[in-house]
């Protein structure tokens, strides 16, 4: 084991036994909401997981140590912190720990440290990805090249909305990384069910999510899966409301000259104010799909 890597006792009995495990990321707590509604969320979102037949592992960085399965007391103490924690990428991960700092995980240091810890299907709200005017300014996630590198299930309601979402795939397909659509043929787009765009394939069920893992596992590809699962009828957002509220949170960001990892939440915090919260009431009931279908499938994958 990674001499930096702490395991809860319930995460590690857990793996120990074969028990299903479904990581969760942190940004969302630190970054993605204001307290106290981002702790109330993060322990939604793990007793969702525990409702569906798995152990949920919110993983952080913490003292300079990454953990696999935090206290509630560390959710806590995230939620509280708020934006004071580092947004932590690949990049940050050798300060953050010769530091001893803290820092929240994206997409990308949530799939490091989850396969690390040996666990392989993880859910969150929505991945990064090809920013829109990425042609000029070369922004990028990370996201993309971790989804490329490293083996474990995503389980996402498509990539954020805010990004160019044609060159995203594009990105993923010359990666190879499988993008699948979970009930569709169709690209989700995080607030709103579809984006016009198609996904590889479409699965129907988590047995068949957890053998197409499990056959790429076999076939020794080292990079992960793309599972997309559309946000519940009920909460999806109205396009033209949501598209509206993007542009002109793009347009604010390009004034004030934000760039870089600031871009995401600012966005993201900028889109919230613009739909009244409509935007933050989405979100997380999109997270919670996407840990139950995380929970179903991992529990398929334990058989």
């Amino acid at each position: 084991m990674n001499k930096y890597l702490d395991i809860s006792p319930e995460v590690q009995e857990a793996l120990a036994t074969g028990k299903p495990v479904v990581a969760l990321e942190s940004t969302i707590i630190s970054h993605g909401m204001p307290y106290p509604k981002n702790v109330e969320t993060a322990l939604l979102v793990e007793q969702t997981i525990r409702d569906n037949g798995a152990v949920p592992a919110t993983i952080a960085v913490i003292g300079g140590r990454l953990k696999a399965g935090l206290s509630r007391d560390e959710i806590e103490y995230l939620g509280k912190t708020g934006r004071a924690v580092a947004k932590a990428s690949r990049r940050d991960l050798p300060a953050l720990v010769a530091r001893g700092a803290d820092g929240a995980t994206t997409v990308t240091t949530t799939m490091m440290i989850a396969y690390m810890a040996g666990i392989k299907i993880f859910a969150t709200g929505g991945i990064g990805g090809v920013h829109r005017g990425a042609e000029v300014t070369m922004d990028i996630s990370a996201d993309l090249e971790e989804l490329a590198q490293t083996p474990v299930m995503v389980i996402c309601a498509g990539a954020k909305s805010i990004l160019d979402l044609g060159l995203t795939l594009e990105y993923l397909e010359t990666k190879g990384v499988p993008v699948i659509g979970y009930g569709t043929q169709e690209l989700p787009a995080f607030y709103t069910r579809k984006s016009g765009f198609g996904v590889d394939y479409r699965v129907d069920s988590p047995e068949e999510l957890a053998a197409m893992f499990s056959a790429q596992r076999e076939l020794g590809y080292k990079g992960g899966m793309l599972v997309t699962n559309p946000i519940p009828e009920e909460y999806s957002m109205d396009k033209a409301v949501i598209d509206a509220a993007i542009e002109e949170a793009l347009a604010q960001c390009k004034a004030q000259g934000v760039h870089g990892k600031e871009t995401t939440p600012f966005l993201l915090a900028k889109v919230v104010e613009l739909t009244g919260g409509d935007s933050l009431e989405s979100n997380i009931k999109l997270v919670l799909n996407n840990a139950r279908l995380a929970a179903r499938t991992a529990a398929e994958l334990a058989k």
